[in-house]
């Protein structure tokens, strides 16, 4: 005979939305107070736990996004670089030239002389 099913209270289940905002998968376990592998199970055969899960990650990201787009457009450079590199693909690259003496190409042609002790 296995284990008996273990479920979250309604109450419980409405939390995980607003938990999502603000904890990782296993401190929503730790949370509730259940092992990690309970609350993975517990999401693959209640599909709707898991929706709720994700729509409360995607509110959360979305606000900070909202907020950072905000700062961006208000002129903060940081907030519009950090924008730019993670949601238009921009990055900054950095060319380091070598030359050889007063700015002339780099001599290639290496003399090796042998010097007799």
């Amino acid at each position: 005979m296995g284990r008996k099913l273990l479920l979250l209270t309604e109450d419980q289940r409405n939390q995980v939305e607003g938990l999502a905002a603000y904890l990782s998968q296993e401190q929503i376990a730790d949370y509730f107070g259940i092992g990690k592998t309970t609350w993975f199970a517990m999401l693959e055969r209640e599909p709707n736990l898991s929706e709720r899960y994700k729509r409360g990650k995607a509110k959360a990201i979305g606000a900070v996004a909202q907020g950072l787009l905000q700062q961006a457009r208000a002129g903060d450079k940081a907030a519009a670089m950090f924008y730019l590199k993670t949601q238009a693909g921009w990055r900054e690259t950095s060319q380091i030239e070598h030359s050889g003496v007063d700015g002339q190409p780099i001599d290639l042609n290496i003399k090796v002389n042998f010097v007799k002790p």
